[in-house]
């Protein structure tokens, strides 16, 4: 089935473009994805899809609002997601979170060796936990604009995606 790995291709790949194009996902872009996911699960699988839906959606919210809260990841990520999740059901999309941040951790270990800047990026964040156990506050970990350090996310994620839809997992 075509739409089985072809639908996260077309959700991630248009979400990297435009991350990448506009630094930010389109919220329409999003909501496009998951009335399209929930029409085609129902289409697959009856009205028993919905609960693949739901859970696919959920897990992602679930388990990454951690980070959200400390400002290390975007929520325009997080409902990537949950719009992948839409489609690709609880056990896929868990699968894709943790295939995405090994990935990530390799982009950025990349980056930090061939940039030269390791120990700093070390002590911003020892420093940005110093503050926040100090002061409670809770602030964005990440520099505005399209600083190196600020690596699109949906890159790692749509390289999981690829896996998915390669069959690795």
């Amino acid at each position: 089935m075509f739409l089985n790995t072809g639908l996260p291709l077309a959700i991630a790949g248009t979400a990297v473009l435009m991350d990448l194009r506009m630094a930010q996902v389109e919220n329409g872009w999003i909501l496009f994805s998951m009335m399209t996911a929930f029409f085609w699960r129902i289409m697959q699988e009856g009205i028993g899809g919905i609960q693949g839906f739901i859970l696919g959606m959920l897990l992602p919210l679930a388990a990454l609002s951690g980070l959200f809260y400390f400002r290390m990841l975007g929520p325009g990520d997080i409902k990537l997601f949950c719009a992948l999740g839409c489609v690709m059901g609880p056990s896929a999309i868990g699968k894709c979170m943790i295939c995405s941040f090994v990935l990530g951790a390799v982009i950025s270990l990349a980056i930090l060796i061939f940039c030269g800047s390791f120990l700093t990026r070390i002590h911003n964040l020892i420093r940005y936990f110093h503050i926040f156990f100090r002061t409670g506050e809770a602030t964005p970990y990440y520099k505005k604009g399209m600083a190196l350090e600020n690596f699109h996310f949906t890159v790692p994620v749509f390289m999981s995606v690829m896996l998915y839809a390669g069959g690795v997992y």
